[in-house]
């Protein structure tokens, strides 16, 4: 009867054992509350002892504020399991291995320690907690440690010119900012005073002056000059209560000119930070916002530096657990010739419109311009009233007849073109059975001679030449040809510009608008950029360049080799040069002394539909100096009352300007 007692016993103790707990549980629950930072969940999982050392708010916060001071993200932690066939008793207080590694603002910071698990019971069972300290947070942390966290930033890249001059820079400013209690009894006047030079509004100011942390001995900034400006450095500087402070600030020496290709960097926004704070940006850095400086953002920016260190009760560094150095941004110089964007800017008299300019022989893209603009300076001081405008040079517009010369290229390789062969136009529309009443209309400086070969119909820009040419080619071996200048793929090029296209489909159904395309219009799209690299194989004697914009970058790069041959390509460049220099071209007018061009004029007109009568033209030219060979500029005019004429004077006046 002893012996079944006993076994008994023994059987009740086994069952008793087998319905224990584990440490593996807390250890895993544990460790993914960590890896998830649920600070709470964590808590509930701390032994009896350790919450008396510590209280949940308390320790959910010094977590909370260390991993926000050292930026930390990307947290893993790892651990080491218990083995299966290990059994722990009550009186047991097992430990494990555990690794954590996280990204911070002294870059990566990785440790090794162990936990500590203790069995507690209570009213109901027992269960294993975790016996922590502040050795959990960082390995060699003390009860009255704290963490330190001190950030490096990198200095930004800059961006030059062709000459290495500064296109964006880092410089100065004079920051101006009120003292309160210097202001004296005309306080408003002086408000206003100072609103007016720095163009913001007093409630502007007001809004710094009344912030919770101003004083009455406080320097409260409220906007900035730039530092070379001397005329409103003086007239602020005799108002009561303004002082003014040396800042570092982007310069940006070229303004307007070069605004929408440079862009500006401002403050990081908080949505921005949603989608970059994992790239190591915090509220208060300065990030690209448009052109180049945003393009370039990743290596213009550089590599923010920084130390994490545990520090003692008195402040002096204890342990150094992460550390880097700040790299500093990259540099660009580019193919940009700053003198001919001020140029090229200047000449469009700030109408809306776009051009481009590049060296033709190396693909080397020498301006970038859109026009309005605004003056990128006016951001970094803080003016109120700034506007930003879009950006045209990267967007694409029908090209009208400046299309026509790729039309006869294509026409010339496919042999449906005869150059010296004359077509016979005998009146000033046509049309075509089923075209439903519509027809291409001739210009009037087309409309001279009912005979015409190539030549004269490049010179004269005759729309009907060019409409019945395309037909001839036909539709298909049009859109397979067009690919060889580029169309509907994207421009390999360092500043994103749009596609051109020939249409909206990838093929063309109608005859109506395949008509309309051999003369730029119907569907047809262009940057003045795309426009200008497709005229480079009429000067390298068939191939299609690639444009170049960074000085590092290799030129004379071929997009697409014998686009045309070098027969065709001389044919069309002597008509080109006609188009100039005959009386009876389109871009005759106005005639340059010193400076032998070849080009051709566009007149775009922006219709709703074919039964349109009238709508919007856009005014093109594009040309290059035959002579030299070293500058083609393209530009586009919008809402013209002249068509091309417009556009035609400002590029011939770049070109005289530059000679």
């Amino acid at each position: 009867m002893k012996q079944i007692t006993a076994l008994l016993l023994l059987v009740l103790a086994l069952l008793g054992c087998s319905e224990q707990p584990e440490p593996s549980g807390t250890l895993e629950a544990y460790m993914q509350a960590w890896q998830d930072e649920n600070f709470e969940e964590m808590y509930e999982l701390l032994s009896e002892q350790s919450k008396d050392r510590i209280n949940e708010q308390e320790f959910v916060e010094r977590y909370s504020t260390i991993y926000d001071g050292i930026n930390m993200n990307n947290l893993l932690i790892t651990y080491d399991e218990p083995a299966e066939d290990e059994d722990f008793a009550e009186e047991d207080q097992p430990s494990f291995s555990y690794e954590a590694e996280m990204e911070t603002l002294a870059g990566a910071l990785n440790f090794a320690n162990e936990v500590q698990l203790t069995f507690e019971e209570n009213e109901e069972d027992g269960k294993w907690l975790v016996n922590w300290d502040p050795s959990m947070i960082f390995p060699g942390m003390e009860e009255e440690d704290t963490v330190s966290a001190q950030s490096t930033s990198p200095e930004r890249g800059e961006i030059f010119d062709v000459e290495g001059d500064p296109l964006a820079e880092n410089g100065e400013v004079q920051q101006v900012g009120f003292v309160p209690g210097e202001l004296g009894e005309n306080e408003e006047e002086a408000k206003e005073e100072a609103a007016d030079i720095l163009d913001i509004s007093v409630e502007d100011i007001d809004g710094q002056l009344n912030q919770s942390w101003v004083q009455a001995s406080s320097f409260v900034p409220v906007g900035s000059i730039a530092a070379g400006d001397e005329e409103r450095i003086e007239n602020i500087s005799g108002i009561e209560g303004i002082q003014l402070q040396e800042k570092s600030a982007r310069v940006y020496p070229e303004g307007e000119s070069a605004a929408h290709l440079i862009g500006y960097i401002s403050d990081v926004t908080a949505e921005q930070l949603e989608e970059v704070g994992d790239q190591g940006y915090s509220a208060g850095d300065q990030i690209g916002q448009a052109g180049l400086e945003y393009v370039l953002e990743d290596d213009l920016r550089g590599q923010a530096g920084g130390k994490v260190s545990i520090l003692d009760e008195n402040d002096e560094e204890k342990e150094v657990l992460a550390e880097n150095e700040a790299v500093d941004g990259e540099d660009f110089n580019l193919t940009i010739d700053k003198e001919l964007q001020q140029a090229i800017y200047e000449s469009m008299e700030e109408e809306p419109g776009a051009s481009s300019a590049i060296d033709p022989t190396t693909g080397e893209v020498k301006a970038l311009v859109s026009s309005p603009s605004y003056d990128p300076n006016d951001i970094i001081l803080g003016r109120s009233s700034v506007e930003t405008t879009v950006n045209r040079f990267n967007k694409t517009y029908s090209p009208g007849s400046t299309f026509k010369p790729i039309t006869a290229a294509i026409g010339l390789e496919t042999g449906n073109i005869d150059p010296d062969e004359e077509m016979s136009i005998p009146d000033k529309t046509y049309t075509e059975d089923g075209w439903g009443g519509y027809s291409v209309s001739r210009v009037d400086g087309a409309n001279v001679d009912d005979k015409v070969d190539l030549r004269d119909a490049l010179v004269r820009s005759d729309n009907i030449y060019f409409a019945r040419s395309i037909l001839e080619i036909g539709a298909d071996s049009f859109m397979d040809k067009s690919k060889n200048f580029g169309f509907s793929e994207e421009v390999p090029f360092s500043f994103p510009i749009e596609n051109s296209q020939i249409a909206n489909e990838e093929e063309i159904t109608e005859d109506v608008l395949l008509a309309d395309t051999g003369y730029g219009q119907g569907q047809v799209q262009m940057s003045t950029l795309h426009l200008a690299m497709t005229y480079t194989p009429f000067i390298t004697n068939g191939d299609l360049l690639e444009p170049t914009l960074i000085q590092s970058d290799e030129t004379e790069q071929i997009w697409r080799e014998d686009v045309i041959s070098e027969e065709s390509a001389s044919r069309i460049r002597e008509d080109l040069k006609a188009v100039v220099n005959d009386p009876e071209g389109s871009a005759y007018e106005p005639q340059l002394e010193n400076v032998s061009l070849a080009g051709k004029t566009g007149t775009a007109e922006l219709k709703e539909s074919l039964d349109d009568e009238d709508g919007q033209e856009n005014g093109w030219f594009i040309a290059w100096d035959t002579d030299q060979e070293d500058l083609l500029v393209s530009m586009m005019i919008e809402n013209v009352e002249n068509g091309s004429s417009e556009a035609v004077s400002k590029v011939k006046q770049v070109f005289e300007e530059m000679n």
